[in-house]
């Protein structure tokens, strides 16, 4: 496997969903009469609440021509550190808010930074909050944070800045019988990027509503990245190790 596929596999799938009590949430009776703060505030009613996760996540990455499937360890402590681990830890990775760490047995080779090459990837500036957003199923950015207007649309809710940014436009979408994120999208036309993470279905754990299946698509010019997950054997709020350790004699690259 190349390094950037790799890398682009370990930072990007970095969450994990689903219990030995989970359920898949099947949409119910929707409400199509509130207004954009009403929505914000039911969206935000539903942010997953816990301390730990640990989890198992498959995982498809599509390229071009190539397909690679793959199954992962993943540990979570929130707002603090994101963790994986492939078997016998050939691959593993630790993301913080401070930098982003990366290390690859087969070659001997390892990463840290900050979180450009992610940002350069997907098109948009990224940070810790925002990738963890991105994987719990929140809207990327704090929608408190600025003006928003709603309308219906394919039985989703659309909601969209009432006045967009300069260099890209964003566009989120909500299920109406939970209000939780079905897609968000964000574009920039004058660099021809788009990145698309839509939510394909959700699941109950322990009365809070999570991510089931996720699929990520990053596209920039003619090139299409695409990023299934599916999120199984989750537990929360258990005592957990991260443990990461850059081994000695690997070659640090830069990305």
């Amino acid at each position: 496997m190349k390094i950037r596929s790799q890398l682009t596999l370990a930072l990007l799938t970095l969450l994990v969903f689903n219990c030995k009590s989970s359920k898949t949430i099947v949409e119910g009776n929707a409400n199509y009469n509130l207004s954009a703060r009403q929505l914000i505030k039911e969206n935000a009613k539903q942010t997953p609440s816990f301390k730990t996760l640990k989890s198992t996540l498959k995982v498809t990455y599509i390229q071009k021509d190539n397909s690679q499937t793959y199954t992962l360890s993943f540990r979570a402590k929130k707002d603090e550190a994101l963790w994986i681990s492939a078997t016998f830890s050939i691959v593993k990775a630790l993301v913080t808010p401070e930098k982003v760490s990366f290390y690859n047995k087969l070659d001997r080779t390892y990463f840290e930074g900050d979180y450009k090459y992610l940002s350069d990837l997907l098109g948009t500036e990224l940070d810790f909050q925002k990738v963890q957003n991105l994987l719990l199923g929140e809207t990327i950015f704090n929608l408190k944070n600025g003006a928003y207007s709603s309308s219906v649309d394919d039985s989703s809710y659309v909601l969209k800045p009432k006045k967009q940014r300069e260099l890209f436009e964003i566009f989120f979408l909500l299920d109406p019988s939970h209000f939780k994120v079905k897609s968000q999208q964000i574009s920039q036309p004058k660099e021809f990027r788009h990145l698309q993470i839509d939510y394909l279905s959700h699941q109950e754990i322990e009365k809070q509503i999570l991510p089931e299946k996720i699929k990520i698509i990053a596209l920039e010019s003619n090139e299409e990245t695409i990023i299934n997950l599916e999120f199984k054997g989750v537990s929360l709020n258990e005592t957990l190790r991260f443990p990461f350790k850059i081994p000695s004699g690997f070659k640090e690259i830069e990305l």
